[in-house]
């Protein structure tokens, strides 16, 4: 017998087997292409799961998961303190977390013109550890990097600028499906592009996921008991993803519908989560199923270059979180102080999330204040569009627009047959769809059609 240990989330996923028929779990994968991560411990068989978070676990000597018991379960214990006495606390165990994780090595820092790695910025700028701050962004897109290169100036980071070209999955596809197991679709990790460059740097990377979701409100402002899950439901289920697993769930002749299957099986989980306030139990929710299953999955390809440290993810800021007032998490409060406090140059620079506005200003962010920038973006745009040159705001328009990328595309999903797991008239209709119809409704559905086909194809040598 051995035991093992889950963080409260996890990093990795710790494959197990089971007792039962080694087929493939096809009511998983309609949960899998509906949402884009597979849900609770499902793998892509019914022999195989992977252990969930905060658990101790007990395997046989075959290999078998016998026991689970969790050592954290999530929790609402709000204390009362003030809003400074938060921020204090946080701005101590934050920069202590990163500290501890950077240890005496250089640090290789992604930035985006959002909070959570502005928040690491200003950490690490105490520090003495050299630090490379890097960024990328769309090829015919937003300059991201712009906004990150401003932060590293201010903070006396190194700085790299990475441009993600069109196309660049198809010739890193069988790479990354052999990093992430083919457990989440391809057109996300855009990292992947740049895989050889972060090969050429040195140093450990600091990744800011799951602060976004730590340091918000859990739920929309009205959500209720009542209606949490209908509220869930809708933001788990991907543009097309419905449409799509529908189509699996008939062609596979499964019994039921899918929908009532999805929502029993997440019903089920926000049972075992006993918490009473509904924002912190939509976040308890989150970071026991994206957070694992959806965020982790694609860190591979950053470990695939260099180790990596998630101050997010530690223990202690799990602990931490339950303990703070709703009040103080919501509308990314602490953040927006800590950095206002700690770094002001930090601040003044523009937060994307609310361009052409920083943090001191960003309430301004509405009509008729950002007018004048909404019209000029919009220009933008336009005339991309009489270039020629589409602007590109999302991963998979790299990936499936144009000639060379179609061609690419057809040869992986029709160059072999995939009958009777994905037939050729399934797959017809939605890259139909994404041809003929509405190419932004079909693009989740058309990747994760590519996902499967690979993963298919490639199963028998997992």
């Amino acid at each position: 017998m051995k035991t093992i240990k889950t963080p409260i989330i996890p990093s990795h996923q710790e494959f197990v087997k089971v007792q039962a028929p080694h087929e493939i779990d096809k009511k998983a994968i309609c949960i899998f292409a509906a949402t884009g991560f597979f849900l609770g411990t499902d793998t892509y068989w019914k022999d195989e799961k992977v252990l969930p978070p905060g658990t101790i676990n007990t395997i046989d000597e075959e290999g078998y998961w016998v026991d689970s018991k969790p050592w954290f379960e999530w929790h609402y214990s709000p204390r009362n303190i003030s809003f400074a006495t938060a921020l204090s606390e946080f701005t101590t165990l934050f920069e202590s977390i990163c500290k501890e994780q950077a240890q005496d090595q250089a640090v290789l820092l992604p930035l985006s013109g959002g909070l959570d790695s502005r928040t690491q910025a200003v950490a690490y700028s105490k520090l003495d550890n050299p630090v490379t701050a890097y960024s990328y962004s769309f090829k015919n897109g937003f300059a991201e990097s712009g906004i990150a290169k401003k932060m590293a100036e201010v903070c006396n980071f190194d700085f790299k600028e990475f441009t993600i070209e069109p196309g660049y999955l198809w010739s890193h596809l069988e790479e990354l499906a052999s990093l992430n197991k083919c457990y989440s679709e391809f057109t996300h990790p855009r990292q992947m592009a740049v895989l050889d460059d972060f090969k050429q740097m040195e140093g450990v990377f600091s990744l800011g996921h799951w602060g976004d979701v730590f340091f918000d409100r859990g739920a929309a402002v009205g959500t209720t008991e009542n209606t949490i899950l209908e509220e869930l439901y809708k933001k788990v289920i991907k543009k097309g993803g419905l449409e799509l697993a529908n189509a699996l769930w008939e062609q596979w002749e499964l019994e039921g519908s899918f929908e009532a299957y999805l929502k029993q099986r997440m019903e089920a989980m926000l049972d075992m989560i006993k918490i009473d306030n509904v924002s912190a139990k939509v976040r308890a929710f989150k970071s026991l199923s994206w957070a694992p299953r959806w965020t982790s999955v694609n860190l591979r390809v950053f470990e695939a270059a260099h180790p990596f440290q998630l101050p997010y993810y530690d223990d202690r800021m799990c602990a931490f979180i339950c303990s703070i007032p709703e009040a103080y998490l919501a509308d990314r409060k602490l953040q927006i102080a800590y950095i206002k406090q700690q770094s002001p140059a930090l601040a003044k620079i523009t937060w994307e999330a609310a361009r052409p506005f920083n943090l001191y200003n960003y309430h301004h962010n509405r009509v008729p204040y950002n007018l004048p920038y909404r019209i000029v973006h919009k220009l933008q745009r336009e005339i991309y569009g009489v270039l020629g040159k589409p602007y590109i705001q999302r991963n998979w328009e790299l990936q499936f627009l144009g000639m060379e990328n179609d061609k690419e595309l057809q040869e992986h999903l029709f160059c072999e047959n995939l009958d009777p797991f994905l037939p050729n008239t399934l797959l017809d209709s939605f890259y139909n769809g994404f041809k003929k119809k509405d190419a932004v409704n079909y693009s989740h559905p058309l990747s994760m059609l590519l996902t499967l086909a690979v993963w298919y194809k490639s199963r028998n040598h997992a």
